[in-house]
């Protein structure tokens, strides 16, 4: 079964809780999921089977949307409402302070990850660390937030609208707007609505995954639907799955004018199934300009034939 299905994370459960779980109730080989989630965060889960699995670190870069609700007035250790309270603030500041430093948060920025969070130092996660009462310092990571939207305030609650890079902590982002306002914040609930492709209309549940699977399951050769495919002869696609570097004389006919130097695509066989995904080296105006030896084309992944 190589592919992914689109799950709807309950709340209270790891995103590797549903990963083995999913993983089980199909009888896959491999699974992974493509982003954490955390325990009390519910939405789109994407997990990718078997050979797919090899696609997760592409598609976890993809931009995220969740639905928020923060809560003003009170801060706790872990940054969410799950967390021991540190603070407390009666003190609410206006609605048009809350829109004015919501609206700020647009644009790249640094974000240091929280001490309760599964990034690892010395190949612990952090929330281990904090749990022996060791908060190492963990590096600044710029992320950024494409778009932020107030949804409705009812003091003390705020929920807000968020379309992210890789990497956001909307608990962070929670605590930073808590800090502008003045009475502090935390991370009330969490939903993720989208990841890159995958909506939350797509999304099952994990117990009706069996029921569903047809509806939810996405073929392999569909996971990155942004890039560009090339389709080449099935004894072509065999010498690629087999480890050939393809150059110029073997891709002339097939690097079409669209593509350019750096360009990501997918190479599909004659039946349409996902042969490799390749990095462009030449765009089509060099190909006659460049030793017929000269790489066209970058192997990045290859899929097994298997997944026929």
């Amino acid at each position: 079964m190589n592919g992914a299905v689109i799950i709807d994370k309950p709340a209270g459960k790891t995103s590797h809780d549903i990963v083995q779980q999913v993983k089980k109730i199909l009888g896959a080989k491999k699974a992974g999921h493509t982003g954490t989630l955390d325990p009390m965060a519910t939405g789109v889960l994407p997990i990718c089977l078997d050979e797919a699995t090899k696609l997760a670190g592409f598609l976890a870069a993809n931009e995220k949307e969740y639905r928020a609700i923060m809560l003003l007035g009170v801060q706790t250790n872990t940054l969410d409402v799950t967390g021991k309270i540190t603070a407390t603030s009666n003190e609410m500041p206006e609605q048009k302070a809350i829109y004015g430093v919501i609206n700020q948060m647009r644009g790249k920025m640094k974000q240091v990850p929280p001490a309760y969070s599964a990034v690892k130092h010395r190949g612990e996660p952090l929330y281990k660390w904090a749990r022996k009462g060791i908060f190492p310092d963990a590096a600044p990571r710029e992320v950024e937030i494409f778009d932020i939207e107030v949804e409705n305030i009812c003091l003390p609650q705020v929920t807000f609208r968020i379309a992210c890079s890789k990497g956001t902590y909307v608990r962070v982002l929670c605590a930073d707007i808590g800090e502008k306002l003045g009475c502090g914040a935390s991370l009330y609930s969490l939903r993720r609505l989208r990841s890159g492709a995958f909506s939350e209309e797509m999304a099952i549940s994990p117990e009706r995954i069996k029921d569903e699977l047809l509806r939810g399951f996405v073929p392999m050769e569909q996971l990155l639907p942004s890039l560009k495919a090339v389709e080449v002869e099935s004894v072509f696609a065999e010498k690629l799955r087999n480890g050939l570097q393809p150059s110029i004389d073997m891709m002339r006919c097939y690097v079409h004018p669209f593509l350019g130097q750096g360009d990501m695509i997918k190479i599909i066989d004659s039946e349409k199934k996902l042969v490799a995904l390749a990095q462009i080296t030449v765009t089509a105006g060099m190909l006659n300009k460049l030793d017929g030896n000269f790489p066209a084309a970058r192997i990045i992944r290859v899929f097994s034939a298997a997944n026929r």
